[in-house]
């Protein structure tokens, strides 16, 4: 009986020198079996998996539209002319609701009627 209150007296006394001081021991275990090999000395190095490059797109260039040339105009019609309409007297209409006349196109310009 002795010789275990001695022994764990004696645990006790080494096991508070280990706290006191940590860095008089690197380390303190119990260790159960035979040393482990490992095939390598270090953890090997982790592979890293690159991110894919970035997707570059370049801008289009802008819709460029092509006109044509006007449809070619009716015999009959009157040559267009910016800021007049066209009347025809024999009709009472105007240009481009009446498409031939049988007289002469009257030039009208093209302003709105006053307002009352």
């Amino acid at each position: 009986m002795n010789r275990l209150k001695a022994l764990i007296a004696l645990s006790l006394i080494a096991s508070a020198g280990v706290t006191a001081n940590a860095y008089a021991w690197a380390r303190v275990g119990v260790w159960v079996g035979g040393p482990v090999y490992y095939p390598y000395p270090v953890a090997p190095a982790p592979y890293y998996y690159y991110p894919p490059p970035p997707v570059v797109v370049a801008p289009s260039a802008p819709v460029q539209y092509v006109e044509q040339g006007q449809p070619a105009a009716d015999p009959g019609a009157p040559a267009q002319q910016p800021g007049l309409w066209y009347y025809c007297d024999s009709a009472r209409a105007y240009y481009p609701y009446v498409k031939q006349c049988a007289g002469a196109w009257r030039p009208v310009p093209a302003t709105p009627p006053p307002s009352n």
